[in-house]
């Protein structure tokens, strides 16, 4: 149906990639007891934010999956809550390649829309992208 990520056929798992801002995420999905490891680390240690923890559990709670998969994500790049939305995305794309019945739901809630905003680059005599130097009439 859709080629969003593909499925390792050694190990069973279901794989995904994300990305927001400078942030890009590699997710990795497989039958389990919800166990949920970033970067070697559990979630809750990882982002101690609660609005970061609830982007990556609400794609799980939204198919139904959050105590029967095991999620396993290396993400790099980015501040916390770019990485906290490119796991967004490559979850959401893991459990297509998963199972493609996801599909209808992940996309009507928007989890597999790409968040395409990114910084502005500096400007040549400018103090950032936008701001110029201060006036001075004498």
């Amino acid at each position: 149906m859709v080629a969003l990520a593909k499925k390792d056929a050694i190990t069973g798992e279901c794989m995904g990639t994300g990305r927001r801002k400078s942030s890009v995420a590699s997710v990795r999905v497989k039958s389990g007891t919800g166990k949920i490891v970033i970067n070697g680390k559990d979630i809750a240690e990882f982002f101690v934010n609660k609005q970061d923890q609830r982007a990556i559990t609400d794609a799980l709670d939204l198919v139904g999956q959050r105590d029967s998969l095991d999620l396993r994500v290396n993400v790099k790049g980015g501040g916390l809550t770019g990485q906290s939305g490119a796991c967004r995305m490559g979850l959401a794309r893991a459990l297509i390649s998963y199972n493609e019945e996801f599909f209808g739901p992940l996309r009507d809630g928007g989890f597999l829309t790409r968040d395409s905003r990114m910084k502005e680059r500096k400007k040549c005599g400018l103090h950032g992208a936008r701001k110029g130097t201060q006036f001075s009439k004498r």
